[in-house]
């Protein structure tokens, strides 16, 4: 069985080493500091499963104010990350995540909820589409530097 609780400040550690299986490109001690942030504000809120005593999901969701794609109302709740230890997956743990958030973003007085990921990311693709959000948009985004490294110089 499984238990769904709000992270506590506390357990920002625990957070962080789970989401760092899924952004490995990112500092442990910097998703840390992220993570108490998002748990100490009322405009974020982070779910963590646990099976026993071990932790083996997480689900961060945050209140956007800005334009979110394909919605039409502000805030916006927004599922900002969620992982699933792999042998805990096709268990429903993150659909049940994913309600948690929802239900969360409801109380906040959403309207609307969304996510997104990355456009070769098949697996939460199929993920997303599986729990009723429907695809809004494709997109690839682009970036170009403009300035030079000395300031001054050509």
């Amino acid at each position: 069985m499984f238990e769904i609780h709000k992270a506590i400040l506390s357990e920002s550690k625990i957070v962080a080493e789970l989401f760092i299986r899924m952004w490995a490109d990112h500092n442990l001690e910097e998703l840390q500091q992220e993570f108490e942030g998002g748990i100490s504000s009322d405009e974020s809120v982070i779910f963590l499963v646990y099976s026993g005593e071990l932790p083996v999901a997480v689900a961060q969701c945050r209140l956007r104010n800005d334009y979110v794609e394909g919605t039409a109302s502000s805030p916006v709740g927004y599922l900002e990350g969620i992982y699933v230890d792999e042998e805990y997956r096709k268990q429903g743990i993150a659909k049940a995540l994913c309600e948690a958030c929802e239900n969360w973003a409801k109380e906040k007085g959403c309207e609307e909820f969304a996510s997104d990921c990355e456009l070769s990311n098949e697996i939460s693709l199929e993920f997303h589409l599986g729990i009723g959000f429907d695809e809004a948009n494709r997109i690839i985004c682009f970036t170009k530097k403009i300035s030079n490294y000395e300031r001054g110089t050509k």
